[in-house]
């Protein structure tokens, strides 16, 4: 075999590749471009449309802190200067947003040197601007009078804008004017309720489609959910769907082999997006090649099986599985929550089902405006807690709530009770509750555990519930996971609930001091915290915790662990497990393998069976070779599936047989070995008995 001829034909595959690719792109970028959005947004606004969270005097109120105005004090200045203030600014309307400015307090020792940007629809909810995979904090002045202007690497749509003061002028204060950029913005939405389903119906019986342009944005607070779903009765289908706030799209084009099996093809991407804010989504495909595109991350893959066209029949369905008498789709649950700027192959879903060119009989009552389901998260870091009041001196114990994190322990619950503690933590990943009551020469102690896995991001919830001679302890709401506890045990509470972190130096204490991560739904002797009274300091108390918001972060997603490792994480930080990759260090990037048999015998190796890696830290995986170590050559085979002999009959001129060579390597592989060869061959033997060869004339 001359090696010339497989890097041609690797040169071809490539060149296919990406003209197809080229093509999708294509249609992509035929999509119209927007305006240049630089308007400025905030100062044409009335003083009502800013607020904030103290006011220093009159002069100072929030509606002076427009960029370059000096009406009242010149700016906004709070009435302490602390990291729990912020200045909030209603854009009346969601805008798109792409650019932010600040000055300090005009005339003035009074500038804000640093900040965060949070956004929300709403103004519940917030999300904190990310750059770079982390919540971003902008560099902002250094005197009162210059304007630094900041150009967003990621753009956002939200009605509202909080900015919040990292820190500020040493001479002076927090002294504030801000002006923000963008442009207007519109978007139909449909809100979905987790019954109804829009049905897009095909203008044919049957449909035979070899590319696909799918675009949409969607948020929701549910962790599972059909987006969109088509499928047909040869077997093809698309679904794509969210499963644990992962995005999941399963795709089957069909194969010759086997039916329709190895035709499948599923690819994950994405995390935490049952956040509650908007994502965008979109999919597009050319015969087996697909882009798929999450907030701005792009996947490339191909589908499995050897089909290029997607036979769908009937229709594609939006927000859940079709009613259409087949089975179910497994017990999958129906999207809860907003889409919006629904597109599929040029038509706008969303328009059409305005118009009632769609079939939507299936929702009860369909709403063409988002509507707002929220829960008032608190965010913990290490040096925060909550207090909460509850009822003293009562003889039951009844709290609940939810929280996620990454982190396999953690302090979640802590209360000093009238003759004992209760604590509630998380313990390697499980949740363990320790009550402790001492009256007069006694001690009871209960200890309850129950749960696994509980750091993986996802919202769980705890309800505990202990009073005279029992406790019962539930995870996630199944009764499977419920675990009681008959021992002696007498209650008195205590009447004030830490959550998420004690730092007070007490007689009895906690064994762990604090939580990273968040929660939400929290009920406290069975009435719900009002957080925002505490938010307003008329109950409990706060430190270093930021409210009405969840700013947790994915630091696996995307997944820098290379050549399929494993990425693990805490809330600070993540790590790979190279295990079984054949690959080490920190991100698996460096090959445990040598090159080629060559650098093997130059480590004084003899002759046997291998795994090379010829790209070293590349794109190539390793794999197995014979090498036959010589004087003056070194050979490296690579075997095939076939035995060493492997039986031929019945061939004729007629009907030829034809033998499948499976190779031990793919063709990108073996090409990385013939590239760098002097020399390949390619041997076959034929072994014949009993038989004429060339047709030879004469006895047998």
């Amino acid at each position: 075999m001359h090696r010339h001829r497989p890097a041609q034909g690797l040169a071809l595959l490539l060149q296919v590749a990406l003209w197809i690719f080229s093509l999708v792109s294509a249609v992509h970028g035929a999509l119209p471009t927007t305006q240049k959005c630089d308007e400025a947004l905030a100062s044409p606004l009335p003083h009502t449309a800013f607020t904030s969270s103290s006011v220093f005097s009159n002069g100072y109120a929030p509606g002076y802190a427009k960029l370059n105005r000096r009406g009242g004090a010149g700016g906004w200045s709070p009435l302490d200067s602390d990291h729990y203030q912020w200045l909030q600014v209603d854009l009346g309307s969601r805008k798109q947003v792409s650019a932010i400015a600040t000055q300090g307090r005009y005339s003035s020792s009074d500038w804000t040197t640093q900040y965060r940007l949070l956004y929300s629809d709403t103004g519940r909810n917030w999300k904190p601007y990310h750059q770079d995979g982390n919540i971003w904090a902008f560099s902002g002045n250094s005197n009162s009078e210059s304007s630094v202007r900041h150009e967003l690497q990621q753009g956002f749509v939200a009605r509202f804008l909080r900015l919040v003061p990292l820190d500020w002028s040493e001479e002076g204060r927090i002294g504030l004017r801000i002006e923000v950029y963008g442009c207007s913005y519109w978007a139909g939405v449909i809100n979905f309720d987790g019954q109804g389903v829009i049905s897009y119906r095909f203008k044919v019986k049957k449909m035979k489609i070899i590319k696909d342009v799918i675009a949409l944005r969607f948020k929701t607070s549910e962790s599972d959910g059909v987006i969109l779903h088509g499928e047909g009765q040869q077997g093809d289908y698309i679904t794509l769907e969210l499963r644990k706030a992962k995005l999941l799209l399963q795709i089957n084009l069909g194969s010759n082999q086997y039916g329709s099996i190895l035709g499948h093809t599923s690819v994950t991407t994405g995390s935490l997006l049952d956040d509650n804010h908007w994502h965008s989504v979109v999919l597009e495909r050319y015969r087996r090649n697909v882009n798929f595109t999450l907030d701005r991350h792009t996947q490339h893959f191909r589908t499995n099986g050897e089909f290029d066209h997607l036979d769908l029949d009937y229709e594609l369905s939006f927000g859940g599985m079709p009613y259409s008498g087949k089975p179910s789709g497994g017990g999958r649950k129906n999207f809860k929550g907003c889409m919006e700027s629904i597109n599929y192959n040029g038509d706008n879903i969303t328009d059409l089902a305005r118009r009632k060119k769609l079939d939507t009989s299936s929702f009860r009552n369909l709403s063409f405006s988002c509507v707002e389901t929220h829960s008032f998260s608190v965010f913990f870091n290490a040096t925060s807690f909550l207090q909460l009041p509850g009822r003293a001196n009562h003889n039951t114990i009844s709290v609940s709530f939810q929280f996620r994190t990454w982190n396999p322990d953690g302090l979640l619950l802590f209360s000093n009770l009238d003759d004992g503690t209760l604590e509630i933590s998380l313990e390697e990943s499980r949740v363990v509750v320790h009550i402790n009551v001492t009256k007069g020469t006694s001690n009871n102690q209960v200890d309850l555990s129950s749960g696994s896995s509980l750091n993986d991001g996802q919202w769980h919830s705890i309800r505990l519930v202990a009073k005279e001679n029992f406790a019962m302890l539930t995870i996630d709401g199944e009764e499977a996971s419920a675990v009681r506890s008959t021992s002696p045990l007498s209650i008195t509470t205590g009447g004030t609930y830490h959550m998420g972190g004690y730092f007070l130096q007490t007689l009895l204490s906690p064994s762990l001091r604090s939580f990273q991560g968040c929660m939400q739904a929290i009920l406290v002797d069975d009435q719900p915290a009002d957080l925002h009274a505490v938010e307003k300091g008329t109950m409990g108390a706060f430190e270093n915790v930021s409210l009405d918001m969840c700013a947790i972060i994915d630091r696996c997603m995307p997944n820098h662990c290379e050549h399929g490792g494993r990425c693990k994480q805490t809330w600070d930080s993540f790590s790979c497990s190279c295990d079984g990759t054949g690959y080490t260090g920190a991100t698996c990037h460096t090959s445990i393998y040598e090159p080629s048999c060559e650098a093997y015998k130059h480590l004084g190796r003899s002759s046997d069976t291998y795994w090379i890696d010829p790209d070293g830290s590349g794109l190539l995986g390793p794999f197995k070779v014979n090498c036959n170590m010589t004087e003056d050559k070194v050979w490296t085979t690579v075997m095939n599936n076939l035995p060493p002999k492997t039986t031929v009959t019945g061939s004729s001129r007629e009907r030829r047989t034809v033998l499948q060579v499976n190779y031990s390597a793919s063709m990108d592989q073996m090409t990385a070995i013939t590239t760098s060869a002097e020399s390949c061959e390619q041997q076959i033997a034929y072994s014949c008995r009993m038989s004429r060869l060339l047709n030879t004339p004469g006895k047998s």
